[in-house]
Formats: structure tokens, sequence, C-alpha cells
């Protein structure tokens, strides 16, 4: 950006110096606007709130459907994947391990859908006032969040009586890898703001794209060992194939923090944050390139 003078000529034939703005685009990583993101921070705390309200603000049960669904999810998965077809639980209690890998799945399905229509959803507010794009997918992330601390608690909550009111509880054995909790939802943010930012560019041009989501989400947690244990897999080849999957060692570490159970791997975790980091750099790189001009194209 430069600001060389323009002249003009007032009413009396003097020269008036006019400063002229010229906005010219940049490259890589400085396409984003980061000065923006700190500057619109009232911005971004105004589009989490009206995400998470308005979420379920007509709805009979409201924010309660934050509780029901995981729920209802797990009661299936239990009947279907644990009584019925009879797939193993290392050992844990089947509801409470697939509560444990659903947590922190439902948070990345939840922001890599809502992120990956952001140019699509958001086309009447970006056409109208300029603010940094990024913004938007940003306010997902974060309202998603304060649904999965809710789900958290809920899974808490059967954690602590499977562990101290069943026959279960000596079997669970809650690790060190608690305190790298936090380092796990750091990740899983990033992941599914990569991939997120990655559809949302491509959306722009493909527009089918939007519909073939939701279908994506849904094979990507199958392939996930979220309704299987990774110790089902044998190890190999197939080990390593599951293990390319960047969300398989952040499952996997998950329920290895609070059941003492999972596959867990330095080679595997270390998979997963290296594309995890090329994930969200790519998706940066092209989320920058598609705001410039996604305007005239959808």
């Amino acid at each position: 950006m430069s600001t060389p003078d323009a002249s003009l000529s007032s009413e009396s034939g003097t020269a008036i110096r006019v400063p002229r703005i010229v906005i010219r685009p940049t490259k890589g990583l400085r396409r984003i606007d980061w000065r923006g993101l700190l500057e619109y921070r009232d911005l971004l705390t105004l589009l989490v709130r009206r995400d998470f309200l308005s979420r379920y603000k007509q709805s009979i049960l409201g924010p309660a459907w934050f509780v029901i669904q995981p729920l209802l999810t797990t009661v299936v998965f239990t009947v279907i994947f644990g009584n019925v077809a009879k797939l193993p639980s290392d050992g844990m209690p089947k509801m409470l391990f697939y509560m444990c890998a659903l947590v922190p799945w439902n948070y990345f399905a939840a922001n890599l859908t809502s992120t990956s229509t952001t140019f699509t959803a958001n086309m009447g507010l970006f056409g109208k006032v300029y603010f940094p794009r990024l913004v938007v997918p940003l306010s997902v992330i974060a309202s998603n969040l304060i649904t999965f601390v809710i789900q958290f608690m809920t899974f808490l909550g059967f954690f602590a009586y499977y562990k101290f009111l069943t026959a279960a509880g000596p079997l669970i054995k809650p690790t060190f890898g608690l305190a790298l909790v936090p380092l796990l939802l750091l990740q899983i943010a990033a992941l599914s703001l990569g991939f997120g930012l990655l559809f949302t560019a491509l959306t722009v041009r493909y527009r089918d794209l939007a519909y073939a989501i939701s279908f994506l989400v849904q094979l990507w947690m199958y392939a996930t060992p979220v309704v299987y244990p990774l110790s089902m897999v044998s190890a190999g080849k197939w080990r390593i194939v599951a293990a390319c999957n960047p969300m398989t060692s952040i499952v996997e570490s998950f329920k290895h923090a609070f059941l003492g159970v999972g596959a867990t791997d330095l080679r595997y975790t270390a998979i997963s944050v290296g594309m995890t980091l090329v994930v969200l750099f790519l998706g940066l790189i092209l989320f920058g390139r598609a705001e410039r001009t996604f305007v005239d194209t959808v």
C-alpha cells in the first residue's frame, strides 16, 4: 500500500495536494490482514454471540440439543456397533468409549462443515462492508468451542459415573495425557480451520463441493477410530494408512488421556501435527487468493 499525492486545483487556481491511497494485492500469508483481525476483535465477539444464540433460538429445547445430540448418537453407536456388530471397545464401557471419541470428533466436524461455506453463506454481508474475511471462520471456530465445552462437561459426568460408581472403574486409568488435552483441542481447531478454508476457497469455483461436504465428513468419521479402536487395525501398512488420517492420532490420544486405552505413537502424532500445519498453511494461502475475487465469482 502506498500514498502518493495527487494535485487538484482550487477555485483560486492554487494547486492543492491531496493524499491518495493505492491498494495493491499482497502475496503469500501477507494476504491475510493480521492487524485487522486484532482491530476487529469486537466484531469477532459479536459474531460468536450471534452464531451461538441463533443456532437454536426458535427451537423447543434450545441449547439442550447440544447435550441431546451427542447422547443420542452415543446410544445408537452403542446399540448398533457395540451390541449388534460386536465391535471391541478396548475393554472400556461401550457408551463411555464412544462418547470419548465423539466429543473431539463432533468439534472437528462442526468446524469443518460450517467454515467450508464461509463465502457462499455470507455473500450478502461480504458484499456490503469491508472487514477481514478471516473473522467469520474464526468466529465459527470460537462459537463451536462453546458447544464443545458443554458436550465435554457431559462426557465428564459420564466419566465420573463409570469411574467411581461402577465395577468398570478400575479399568479406567487416566494418564498424564490429560495435560495435553488443550493442545489437542488447539490442533483440532487448526486442522478444521485449514480444511474449512481450503473447501470454502474451492467452493467459490466448484459449487457442487458444498453438497459433498456433509457426505465427506460422514465418510471421514468411519475412516477415523470413532466407532472402533485403532487396535483393530493390524500393524503394518494398514496402520500407516490409518495414521495418515490426522484425526486418528487426535482421537486415539483423547481416549488414551481419559481412559488409558488407545494406540498412541509419537510417529503418528508427528504425522498428524505435520499435516495440520501444512493444511492450515495451504488453507490460509488459498483463502487469501479467493477473497480478492469471490464477490465477482459467487
